[in-house]
């Protein structure tokens, strides 16, 4: 082949080449725009209108007591919803009817329930008899008291039984009594608090990690099942808030009160069936789930949690020897 024929050959394949990489920027610049307007279209127009009475007179939560389950309670009655509110202290459930009857004047119903038994959904179902049901949020949740290795957790086969029975059972049993009839009346919405802990494997974490996956996957799935009967079943992936579960006093940016983080994730509602609820929370997400190997994030996550252990036990240690009790830490 000379010279000749090869710039030939160049030439012919200009005009293909010239085709192909134009279309390949277009499609890049098209995706491009398409993320930006459903960014937009998320993150600051929203869908706040949705979530009203008009799906039903009542809003159930679960773990409503505290951090996020007590501003969802707050949020939706203010929206004007009749509340039914969940837990375990009827004591702290007392208190919340009442602020939310004095703040907002409406009808509140308690039912005080330890989600960590599996003999309380008879009462449960006994409890909502009769209610026109338009949300329910399934909030409640435990975790770890500090990250540990897990043949190293303190009693270990109750501590299954309770974490599985709060994180998982729980969601799945609240669902069964109440789906039934959103899809009886084609409307309704239900929102499963997972966490960013179940998008990937939290090592020190990993039970509760493994139980917020299973929400994620459970909600996922019967979205997809019962989303042409006009139901809305969406996972909620929160990073850190600041509660009294996570133990972080000062909110940030980052880690916002549960009250912002709450007014933001129900504007995500009928736009995203899996959400972050949370602008910088879905930058944090994209960012570790898209850009960042799955295997830096394990890492990364088992030395933050390692950390917070030695810590932890440090800590627990200096103050049983202030009592003169001795600890071992292994």
């Amino acid at each position: 082949m000379t010279w000749t024929d090869a710039g030939d050959m160049l030439r012919r394949a200009e005009t293909p080449l010239f085709w192909v990489g134009a279309f390949t920027v277009a499609s890049i610049l098209l995706w491009v725009l398409y993320r930006l307007l459903s960014g937009f279209r998320v993150w600051v127009l929203g869908n706040g209108q949705l979530i009203s009475p008009q799906l039903g007179k009542w809003a159930v939560v679960t773990g409503a007591t505290d951090g996020i389950g007590k501003s969802y309670a707050e949020e939706l009655a203010r929206r004007g919803f009749a509340m039914v509110l969940i837990s375990r202290s009827q004591h702290k459930l007392d208190d919340v009817a009442r602020s939310l009857e004095d703040r907002f004047g409406v009808e509140t119903k308690t039912i005080a329930a330890d989600f960590g038994k599996t003999n309380i959904y008879p009462t449960i179902e006994a409890g909502l008899s009769g209610l026109e049901i338009g949300v329910l949020v399934n909030n409640v949740g435990v975790s770890y008291p500090y990250p540990e290795y897990y043949l190293r957790i303190p009693d270990l086969d109750n501590f299954i039984t309770n974490m599985i029975n709060v994180n998982m059972t729980s969601v799945c049993q609240m669902t069964r009594l109440v789906l039934p009839r959103m899809a009886n009346r084609s409307k309704g919405v239900i929102l499963n608090i997972s966490s960013a802990s179940g998008m990937y494997p939290v090592p020190l974490l990993t039970i509760y990690s493994s139980t917020k996956a299973f929400v994620d996957f459970f909600s996922r799935g019967l979205q997809e099942e019962y989303r042409r009967q006009g139901i809305i079943i969406q996972s909620v992936l929160p990073f850190f808030v600041a509660t009294k579960m996570t133990r972080i006093r000062k909110p940030t940016l980052d880690k916002p009160t549960p009250e912002r983080y709450v007014a933001a994730e129900l504007n995500t509602v009928g736009l995203q069936g899996q959400t972050n609820g949370y602008f910088p929370h879905a930058v944090m997400g994209w960012v570790t789930t898209k850009m960042v190997p799955i295997g830096l994030v394990i890492f990364l996550g088992a030395r933050m949690n390692r950390l917070q252990r030695t810590g932890y036990l440090h800590r627990r240690k200096l103050r049983e020897q202030k009592n003169g009790t001795g600890l071992k830490t292994d």
